[in-house]
């Protein structure tokens, strides 16, 4: 048996592993995606009145889950943009470049499992195979201190809008 923590951690390093291979640019879009993703869960639980009222428990946590997973998809199948790789400014020939790629792509582990991890814990895991961290274990306890550091927790509202906001700038900037 795992505790949930070591798969969470496990999970932040093979992604970083990932980003350290794909690029700094490509795992940058995957951070953007995430948050966009937050940001329309957000908008949805605030403002839409199905979503708020109606859908609890499990299937809000399959709702949030399917949506962040949709776009987190899209954005790790992103094709290799010919304009991108022409200027020259996205190229892996540095250790710095790597080490970039690396830490974004450790944050993006982070930010979608561990997001995935507070709306499974929202919803009282509600999986036979998965349960709720232990109060008074020393495993059980580093588990629910870490709850509240995860990305639903501080990306909430109005966070999350000024990280779209400032995603969307450093798009048009950087990338375009």
């Amino acid at each position: 048996m795992m505790t949930i923590t070591f798969v969470f951690w496990f999970l932040v390093v093979l992604f970083g592993v990932v980003g350290a291979m794909r690029g700094w640019a490509k795992e940058l879009l995957v951070t953007f995606a995430v948050i966009v993703g937050l940001f329309i869960i957000t908008v949805l639980e605030r403002f839409v009145p199905f979503m708020r009222d109606t859908i609890t428990g499990t299937g809000k946590f399959w709702t949030q889950t399917a949506i962040l997973s949709a776009l987190v998809f899209f954005a790790y199948q992103t094709p290799n943009l010919a304009r991108l790789a022409a200027s020259g400014r996205f190229v892996r020939e540095h250790l710095q470049d790597t080490l970039l790629g690396l830490f974004l792509g450790a944050l993006n582990g982070f930010l979608i499992f561990g997001s995935i991890w507070y709306y499974m814990h929202a919803a009282a895991y509600p999986f036979a195979y998965i349960t709720a961290p232990t109060a008074g274990t020393p495993l059980g306890d580093a588990a629910l201190k870490l709850i509240p550091a995860l990305a639903p927790v501080w990306m909430g509202p109005p966070m999350v809008y000024f990280a779209v906001a400032l995603a969307f700038v450093f798009v048009l900037v950087v990338f375009i």
